[in-house]
């Protein structure tokens, strides 16, 4: 509009304006070509998060920065500063008392020197000693008297950040009669929450009266207990990490500078905090190092900071069951690692909310999963990369389009491709050479103007396609292999031939049904076994739930036969070298498999000598066929040899 006025300045932080968004059909293609690839589903969806989209900041970025700014806070210096302070204010005090002493000739005099002789080696215990003593020296008595109210100071101001700006704890009965009173209210007040009463009129009265001790403005009673139970922590911790002396010493001293009431009131805030907020790192220690003497505060401050960088490293890990991106608390991002940290965490959360909204993630018990959406996207890419491998044949290449010769005409045409066997649609094909060249007699006709006639098959196949599961599949570099041709498989039938229902059935010890999805997440099996006579049985079961398919049984494995089902109990029975037993339960599944009519073909990876001789005796006696493929032209069998069973069909 006319006459509106803008300034510029330089761009002081926050997210990028000109950074390009986040792609996200590119990172469902990420985390797809790594389980592709043989990676682990959950594992990708995780690192897609910890390393960051496109190259940009992810959560291990952020887990380094805090790492290393926790390195810095346990080198950030002595954290027995405290009682060194006061050991040397004590001796400052001592020696400016002795000093007067020297000059006075009495026997008052002379007692007080035997007093400050016989004083006990600790600092703590000479402290509490010193207590009733009068002092001769106004300087001694002024030294003495700081040891006591800057510990108060510290300790006090450590816990209640508005101290200093509200009244200082000195030794002024006024000031801590009333910081004695906000202690009781609080205390109060964090009892009756505990009982689970009502607190917020108590809550509202208490800020009314004592609010300037809290300049963070809590606005309930669990804000205010977050803030004080951090803080307490931080100075329990601080004890836990000095040694049983020190820890002694600065005890005592404590005591010594608050004073019964405040010392008792504290220990009950301390209680009623860890009771509380009992989540929190009260009783772990820190080895903190460094040649700068800490005093109190920057002490109990660093364990405090240490504290909320290891609160902070869980939530980027994202190890416990069900951990989202919203368990991460944003402002403690910005509080210890920047506002730019903060920004990386908004885009990786409005990242992951944008795959769930686009319906290309869910989430179940175990963390993020893909959905069938983004599995759609997967297969489909597995069976381009499939049928790219796919090499000439008489028949020409291999086409998601490719219909089938024989069957009922479905209305439709497409262009002609090299390699088709079904009829030429006259009508359109002379329709499209005309549009081309114009009402002319003859009709002068060229490759592109050729259609042919779109057929569909009315029979359908049941096929059952039997992976193995078992360990050495992954570490021999099968595994990726082997869910990318059961993935292509699946999205073959699925979009082109939806008349066929396929199963797909992993075997390890024992045999399992899978769907896409769940084959997509499996995880090798650890256990030792090859179970195919399991596996032939479910697919019976599959085969005889659609009687009036064809059935096809199609098995890819990479060793013979090591286990079987118990046929008393059912339990699954392993020994190496294959039994006997094993061997015969397994013919048994192939023997009704060939009586129900199935067709089996094996896919054998490897070429250990047993496997090869039992999958030859398994093919001849099923009148099936025996394949030995390369672990990287397995989809390319897996997939033609469907595609041969289809065009074999009348």
């Amino acid at each position: 509009m006319a006459g509106n006025r803008f300034r510029y300045g330089q761009w002081n932080g926050g997210p990028d304006p000109l950074a390009p968004p986040y792609d996200v059909r590119e990172a469902v293609d990420a985390v797809g070509a790594e389980v592709l690839a043989g990676g682990s589903l959950r594992e990708a969806l995780r690192d897609l998060l910890r390393r960051g989209p496109q190259g940009r900041g992810g959560l291990d970025d952020l887990a380094a920065r805090a790492r290393r700014l926790r390195r810095e806070a346990l080198r950030r210096g002595d954290l027995d500063g405290a009682v060194t302070r006061a050991q040397a204010l004590l001796d400052q005090a001592l020696a400016a008392e002795r000093d007067e002493l020297r000059g006075r000739d009495d026997d008052a005099a002379r007692f007080a020197e035997a007093v400050l002789d016989n004083l006990p080696r600790s600092t703590a215990r000479a402290v509490e000693e010193l207590s009733g003593y009068q002092w001769a020296s106004d300087d001694a008595r002024r030294s003495y008297q700081q040891i006591l109210d800057q510990l108060r100071d510290d300790v006090l101001g450590q816990r209640f950040a508005g101290l200093r700006d509200a009244v200082r704890a000195s030794a002024d009965p006024a000031a801590q009669q009333r910081l004695a009173e906000m202690m009781g209210d609080l205390n109060d007040l964090l009892a009756r929450h505990g009982r689970a009463e009502d607190t917020t009129d108590a809550f509202a009265e208490f800020m009314r009266r004592h609010g300037d001790f809290f300049p963070e403005k809590p606005e309930n009673v669990d804000e205010l207990i977050d803030v004080l139970a951090r803080r307490a922590a931080a100075g329990e911790r601080l004890m836990n990490s000095l040694s049983e002396r020190q820890r002694a010493e600065l005890a005592g001293l404590m005591q010594q500078s608050l004073g019964d009431r405040l010392a008792g009131e504290l220990s009950a805030l301390d209680a009623n905090l860890r009771a509380l907020r009992p989540d929190l790192r009260w009783g772990r220690g820190e080895r903190v190092r460094g040649d700068q003497p800490l005093d109190y505060a920057d002490a109990a401050g660093a364990l405090g900071e240490i504290g909320d960088l290891d609160d902070l490293l869980d939530q980027l890990d994202q190890e416990h069951p069900g951990a989202t991106l919203d368990d991460v608390d944003v402002d403690a991002v910005a509080r210890t690692l920047g506002r730019d940290a903060a920004d990386d965490v908004r885009r990786l959360r409005d990242l992951e909310r944008e795959l769930r909204r686009q319906g290309w993630v869910s989430r179940d018990a175990e963390g993020l999963t893909l959905s069938p959406k983004a599995l759609r996207r997967l297969g489909g890419t597995a069976l381009r990369q499939v049928f790219a491998e796919l090499t000439a044949g008489p028949r020409g290449q291999h086409d998601l389009r490719s219909a089938g010769a024989a069957g009922e005409v479905s209305g439709a045409s497409r262009p002609w491709q090299y390699g088709d066997e079904q009829p030429l649609d006259v009508v359109r094909t002379l329709t499209r050479a005309v549009s081309r060249a114009g009402p002319t007699v003859p009709v002068q006709l060229v490759v592109d103007d050729f259609e042919v006639v779109e057929t569909e098959r009315r029979a359908s196949a049941a096929v059952v396609l039997c992976v193995d599961l078992s360990y050495s599949m992954i570490s021999q570099g099968r595994w990726g292999p082997m869910k990318q041709t059961a993935l292509a498989l699946a999205h073959l039938m699925e979009t082109r031939f939806p008349q066929d229902v396929l199963q797909i059935v992993g075997f390890g010890r024992e045999a399992m049904t899978l769907t896409q999805q769940e084959l997509a997440a499996v995880e090798p099996d650890m256990e030792q076994g090859t179970n195919l006579q399991h596996a032939l049985r479910l697919a019976g079961r599959h085969l005889r739930r659609h009687p009036d398919a064809e059935p096809i049984v199609l098995v890819v494995t990479d060793g013979e036969p090591t286990a079987h089902l118990d046929p008393d109990d059912g339990e699954a029975l392993f020994h190496w070298p294959p039994l006997p037993e094993t061997i015969e339960a397994t013919v048994r599944e192939v023997d009704r498999l060939s009586r129900y009519g199935a067709t089996l073909n094996l896919f054998m990876l490897g070429d250990d000598p047993g496997l090869r001789r039992f999958v030859d005796a398994v093919a001849r006696r099923s009148r099936g066929r025996m394949f030995t493929p390369d672990t990287d032209d397995l989809g390319e069998y897996v997939v033609s040899d469907y595609l041969r069973s289809r065009q074999s069909r009348r």
